[in-house]
């Protein structure tokens, strides 16, 4: 019986032409991307480049794009990133997240691990279909909220919510914008400069990458408490 995969939501094969890129990684231009000499340089170069691919995705300068090793590392070093450095400005920052009732585990539950550390968190109702009311996020914003996390595509029923409009709210409130868009980049137009969008989540796997790969978006100026310490690869 011929297999028939319909699971592409979950994860795709890696593209042939992705596959020839990397391969070389392996066994020829396998430097290590932070040492001096010539193989070393060859990887770091190899490196900014993919930078530079995925910034022109999102519409973002380079440096402004974290490697990490999935969506749901980009998930919790945003989310957390953002609480642990504001963790002794909480008097005037303030404690309060916002994010949605349907987010994709790896939001919902860094926002469930923040609230064991004193953050508390807002999980906003949906719809029917999945959608988040922007007036919902407008009465729940408080002057002590300092981020909204909502998903961009949902992963489970394909729900896109609205983040334009999501983002002039928090823009209008001083408020940082996290948006998991894992399920959203490629298949959807993105400019994270339009959208007022601060921190943006993305996996490789979803879009016919290699799976272990993501990235995630900082909006220059945005500080991050690193989660994974030594080394100092990616800004960590």
């Amino acid at each position: 019986m011929k297999k028939v995969y319909l699971d592409y939501g979950a994860t795709t094969p890696v593209d042939k032409e992705v596959l020839n890129e990397i391969l070389p990684f392996f066994h020829e231009h396998f430097g290590n991307a932070s040492s001096i000499h010539s193989y070393g340089k060859e990887a770091f170069d190899a490196i900014e480049n993919a930078r530079e691919q995925v910034s022109g995705i999102i519409n973002c300068k380079a440096d402004e794009i974290v490697f990490t090793s999935g969506g749901t590392e980009s998930d919790n070093l945003a989310i957390k990133g953002v609480a642990y450095i504001n963790k002794d400005k909480r008097k005037t920052k303030g404690n309060h997240i916002i994010t949605s009732a349907i987010e994709h585990p790896a939001v919902l539950e860094t926002c469930r691990h923040l609230e064991k550390q004193g953050f508390t968190v807002k999980y906003l109702p949906v719809d029917k279909y999945g959608m988040v009311n922007p007036k919902d996020l407008e009465d729940a914003i408080s002057v002590n909220t300092f981020l909204v996390t909502i998903m961009y595509a949902n992963n489970e029923i394909g729900t896109i919510e609205p983040i334009e409009e999501l983002g002039k709210i928090t823009k209008k409130h001083n408020v940082l914008f996290h948006t998991d868009a894992v399920q959203a980049i490629t298949k959807i137009p993105i400019d994270v400069k339009k959208l007022n969008i601060d921190l943006l989540s993305v996996s490789a796997h979803k879009i016919y990458g290699p799976k272990g790969t993501g990235a995630l978006y900082v909006k220059n100026g945005i500080k991050l408490e690193p989660t994974a310490h030594g080394g100092g690869h990616e800004k960590g």
